[in-house]
């Protein structure tokens, strides 16, 4: 059964259309991966389908009654004391009027909540962004829609998170997902729908076989465009040619010639590539970190425990593990920024470090892009060579216009390569890449994919990319929760072939319960100050919190300069964890006051 059409869409911001005469049929039970290149439209599109924008020519047919459900790339909740507050008043839940219904939406908001490892009592003004997506998406499949459309998921989750939302998705009925996990497109998506150039093209089967039936598409493009360009070059010769070829010359072959020069102009040339080249410098020392007996805690919270380590030339070392388990953190214990609590670190000689930060605190907001990559000069060194700043910005997509734009105005996708080419300006031998993927399309994935494969230097890699992290890492760094790290060969998937079974879930969840009656299991004098303490605390890093994240998000923020910047993150992340620390010993504190009230004698 068809759900929705699209038919001859009409779609424009500029002068570029996004959508040109395009044409989409969404049928029942089918999961399209939606893909293109950044700025193509793909979220305009999901607009156009969800009702919030209107096409400016075409039409669109969606099936009587047809529930559907967007979670945008950056959700907005509306003003709330907590998070379950906001998204109960999110249009959706606010607009049923069956109270029966209503309770059963909510309880399965709950659920979902519960699913996707989000707190719905958390105050709505110190919700990171991760957190806001997930409510956002826990209330999408509370809702239960015949369409979802999901723009960008896997942003903010870890790779727990992603294939718990893979399991949700498959579950489903119909779906429409745009994302540049190409492990989600190839476990999920029925069909591949690719817009490019305002036009849509389907792929039946996963985003394997479409890159194998595109490859061949895209040749055949390629020559064609080659013959067309050479008959015209043939033809605008011949009209160029002296007396005696104009005495000769055929009324029909001008008006051919006039017809292909509107056809050449009036043709879109695909977005170009991202081009990329890694310059590793001087070759460090043979050593480039050892980490001995190393531990670091935040409060009661502890990051590493106990850690041995040893980074060589030429590794390429993926650090793995769930959001929170401090993989930002390790990374500047390997690199020196951070002092251990415990143990000893020790860095190589001739490094030469190139840092990539999640955060994107390198990056100045008053400074336009120009003077982002060649402070006060129109050339800078690249490669080896002495290059123009705007042929390099180029090579990063941003034209000649782009170069005095201010750092700020740019849109994550844009500051993410922008950020790339400041790396890649200078020669690194120790490369470290915070979450690079982020909002890179998929093309710019691939070639940042192929780069890495071929760099000569030592890399440090943090990515909840599978794909990536597959064809990058040599070795792995995996968190196993209370501190402990563990170290395999190779990437994600080598770590899932490789890792230990753990016990029986049951057999574990039975051990308490062997516990003799006469086992004392009331507070200690101490714990009890404690527990009438922890609520205190945790409020007061909440107030903290709520503050820091205002002042992040004030238009002036950027005025503050780097150096603010950066501490502001470290701080943001460090009441992260020592919330969940004080949160979890909150919580077994309270289990066993409740235990020794309910415990006789």
């Amino acid at each position: 059964m068809t759900l929705a059409t699209l038919i001859d869409a009409e779609l424009a911001y500029g002068d570029q259309p996004l959508l040109d005469r395009a044409q989409l049929t969404v049928l029942e039970d089918e999961r399209i991966g939606l893909i293109g290149r950044n700025g193509t439209g793909k979220s305009s599109l999901l607009g156009v389908l969800a009702g919030r924008i209107q096409l400016d020519g075409g039409e669109l047919k969606l099936r009587e009654g047809l529930h559907v459900v967007l979670v945008e790339q950056e959700p907005t909740l509306p003003d709330a004391p907590s998070l379950f507050d906001a998204l109960l008043a999110r249009g959706p839940i606010a607009s049923i009027h069956d109270e029966r219904e209503r309770w059963r939406v909510e309880a399965r908001l709950a659920e979902y909540l519960h699913r996707f490892d989000v707190d719905g009592t958390r105050a709505l003004p110190g919700a990171s962004g991760g957190e806001r997506k997930r409510a956002a998406l826990a209330l999408a499949f509370a809702l239960q829609p015949e369409l979802l459309l999901l723009d960008e998921p896997t942003n903010h989750l870890d790779i727990d998170g992603i294939e718990r939302l893979e399991e949700l998705v498959l579950k489903r009925g119909a779906s429409i997902v745009i994302t540049h996990d190409r492990r989600f497109l190839d476990r999920v998506a029925t069909r591949i729908v690719e817009l490019d150039r305002g036009a849509l093209r389907g792929y039946p089967g996963n985003y394997t076989a479409f890159e194998s039936r595109r490859h061949d598409e895209l040749d055949a493009e390629e020559s064609a465009r080659r013959r067309f360009d050479k008959f015209w070059a043939q033809e605008e010769a011949w009209i160029r040619k002296g007396i005696e070829a104009r005495r000769t010359r055929n009324a029909g072959r001008v008006s051919r010639l006039e017809h292909l020069r509107v056809e050449r102009a009036a043709r879109r040339e695909r977005v170009g590539n991202i081009k990329l080249a890694l310059d590793a410098g001087a070759r460090s020392g043979k050593l480039v970190a050892e980490l001995k007996g190393v531990g670091k805690s935040f409060g009661e919270r502890v990051i590493v425990r106990d850690l041995d380590l040893r980074v060589l030339r030429g590794d390429r070392l993926a650090l793995i593990g769930p959001n929170g388990a401090g993989k930002s953190t390790l990374l500047r214990l390997i690199l020196g920024e951070l002092a251990p609590d415990a143990g000893s670190v020790r860095l190589g000689t001739n490094l030469a470090v190139a840092y990539f930060d999640q955060m994107r605190a390198a990056l100045d907001p008053d400074k336009t892009v120009s003077e982002t990559i060649a402070p006060g000069s129109d050339w800078i060194e690249a490669g080896g060579a002495r290059r123009h700043v705007m042929t390099y910005l180029a090579d990063f997509l941003f034209p000649p216009r782009r170069a005095n734009a201010k750092v700020a105005m740019l849109s994550g996708g844009k500051r993410n390569r922008l950020l790339l080419a400041r790396l890649f300006a200078r020669p690194a031998n120790l490369l470290v890449l915070d979450e690079p993927t982020n909002d890179l399309d998929l093309e710019s994935l691939q070639l940042l994919e192929a780069t890495l494969q071929d760099y000569a230097g030592t890399l440090l890699l943090v990515s909840h990319d599978r794909a990536v992290l597959d064809s990058v890492a040599t070795q792995s760094l995996v968190a196993e929760g209370d501190g402990r790290w563990r170290e395999c060969v190779g990437g994600y998937s080598d770590w899932i072939a490789q890792r230990p079974v753990t016990a029986a879930p049951a057999a574990v969840a039975k051990a308490p319960a062997v516990a003799r009656k006469s086992e004392r299991i009331k507070l200690s004098y101490k714990e009890q100050r404690e527990l009438d303490g922890l609520p205190g605390e945790i409020e007061a890093l909440e107030r903290e919190q709520a503050a820091l994240h205002a002042s992040m998000s004030a238009p002036d923020y950027h005025a503050r300069g780097a150096q603010q910047m950066r501490q502001d993150a470290v701080r943001h992340e460090e009441i992260e964890l020592l919330l969940l620390a004080k949160l979890k010993r909150w919580s077994a504190l309270e289990e066993r006051a409740k235990a020794a009230s309910a415990t006789p004698g």
